[in-house]
């Protein structure tokens, strides 16, 4: 029988949980720029400290769910044939992921509206986004050792990554629909694909 993860886990799950929403719930009602950390603390009934020791910055609660992503990417490159079919999967396993629900609603749907108009969000998500980039090169790197060396995976994952994001960018300054945004992060990242042949 495996076990779910212990009470003080639980309780640190929770907590980040409380702090996603009262930011979600706060950043709608006020304003990302008008609210601060100690504004989400408080909603949450918990310290600044305690914020601080969840996410380093505002703009982090925003992109709480971003490693899990990463760790789906990952886990499809390391289980993949070939560099082509690594990438291919971790691509559809990040964007699904990305996307899940009404991209109008919740983190996913402010993360969507900031990340269009606010510079500090979109500059915590390219230094999220770059090391994302790493953490996939460094496993295609390692699950295709004599196929692509270090600049070879860096430039493959970079392409397709950066492709995906500026595309989902550019779909959603337009003000496309959530099916509408996915589909043209899935048509970015067949052309990155290609590309790289």
């Amino acid at each position: 029988m495996v076990e779910g993860p212990g009470r003080r886990e639980r309780k640190k799950q929770l907590t980040r949980q409380a702090l996603v929403d009262a930011a979600v719930r706060l950043f709608t009602e006020r304003g990302y720029e008008r609210t601060t950390v100690a504004d989400i603390a408080e909603a949450a009934d918990v310290s600044t400290r305690t914020f601080f020791l969840h996410f380093p910055t505002k703009e982090d609660v925003l992109l709480a769910d971003a490693d899990g992503r990463v760790d789906s990417g990952v886990a499809a490159v390391a289980g993949a044939a070939s560099p082509a079919a690594a990438l291919a999967a971790a691509a559809e396993a990040m964007i699904s992921d990305a996307w899940r629900g009404d991209l109008r609603a919740g983190p996913a749907g402010l993360r969507a509206r900031l990340v269009v108009d606010n510079p500090a969000v979109q500059a915590r998500l390219l230094q999220v986004g770059f090391a994302a980039q790493t953490r996939l090169a460094d496993a295609l790197r390692e699950a295709h050792p004599d196929l692509v060396d270090d600049v070879d995976a860096a430039a493959l994952v970079g392409a397709l990554l950066g492709a995906v994001a500026t595309t989902a960018v550019a779909a959603l300054r337009r003000g496309d629909p959530p099916d509408a945004v996915r589909d043209a992060m899935r048509r970015a990242a067949e052309l990155a694909l290609r590309a790289a042949g």
